[in-house]
């Protein structure tokens, strides 16, 4: 009788056929002794990717969807269909390594108080990923974000609120949220804040929902927790660059509904406008940054 997952790994893919195929090789099988399962869910089947998954990774349960679900909804689609004792989200343009992956996991049994934990997350030209290590930013990390004094002062904590950038990067410490590439967490803690399977909120299509659980999280009483002791590759930005007009909009309008969400529940107009103009300005600014820099990439929360 074959023993149950320890690990279960969610990905949802988005024309991500260039990119799958590494992340899926740097997945490990087996992990102390018992099964990794992993679960891709294809929101854009046609493209490719399902066909290498079948040849080359048969091992991987491959679910493809009839339309664009969206990463929470198609995330909660493979997660209904795991096992495991911990479940991973984790990007299709990710590489990970067993090394890291068995070392988050014994943080998890070490400390039952942690919900959610992310390793630090380097990208390709060897650059930190600063959104594997954030605040629950207010109005003034996001000022400081947006004008450019957090990245003038990134070590002063007075400014640098926002991705915590004076914080250690090889530390291992709480945090108000992590990146939605790579998100451990026990099924314990997905059971309690989510006891309908919706661990993400499906009305968050693309951006949001990753901030939106980690405050979930945080409010249902789960350390959400930094290890930068160890890191994985994330190569950020491949479907903003694809979708450059769609996605730069899309970031920042749906984490300003994560404030609404949370931030303004009696629904107070006054409140209500104020994360409107907030995160206006803040887009506003983004996208003319981009233009004029020619970087067809904006950052997100």
């Amino acid at each position: 009788m074959l023993a149950s997952p320890i690990l279960s790994i969610v990905i949802v893919a988005y024309k991500s056929r260039d990119e799958i195929a590494d992340c899926l090789r740097s997945l490990p099988a087996v992990l102390e002794g018992r099964p990794v399962e992993i679960v891709v869910v294809d929101n854009s089947p046609g493209d490719g990717a399902g066909e290498l998954i079948r040849r080359d990774f048969p091992s991987v349960a491959y679910w493809p969807t009839e339309k664009n679900l969206g990463f929470g909804r198609a995330n909660n689609l493979g997660y209904a269909r795991t096992a495991g004792e911990f479940v991973l989200f984790l990007n299709p343009d990710t590489i990970a390594n067993p090394a890291a992956l068995a070392h988050c996991l014994a943080r998890l049994r070490a400390d039952a108080t942690i919900g959610l934990i992310s390793p630090r997350l380097v990208q390709a030209n060897g650059a930190m990923d600063l959104a594997c290590r954030r605040s629950i930013p207010n109005l003034w990390d996001g000022f400081c974000r947006a004008s450019g004094l957090a990245s003038a002062f990134p070590g002063q904590a007075f400014f640098a609120g926002y991705n915590l950038t004076h914080r250690p990067v090889h530390g291992t410490y709480e945090v108000g949220a992590i990146n939605g590439a790579f998100m451990l967490a026990p099924r314990r803690m997905l059971e309690q804040v989510a006891p309908d399977r919706a661990v993400f909120d499906e009305r968050f299509f693309m951006y949001g929902d990753d901030l939106d659980l980690c405050i979930r999280v945080a409010r249902a009483g789960w350390k959400i927790v930094y290890d930068g002791s160890v890191e994985i590759i994330h190569l950020k930005g491949m479907s903003v660059a694809r979708d450059f007009e769609v996605m730069s909009r899309t970031i920042f309008d749906a984490n300003r509904d994560v404030f609404l969400k949370h931030f303004n529940p009696r629904g107070s107009a006054l409140v209500h406008w104020k994360y409107v103009a907030a995160f206006g300005a803040w887009k506003a600014v983004a996208r003319i940054k981009a233009a004029l820099s020619g970087y067809r990439r904006v950052r997100p929360l």
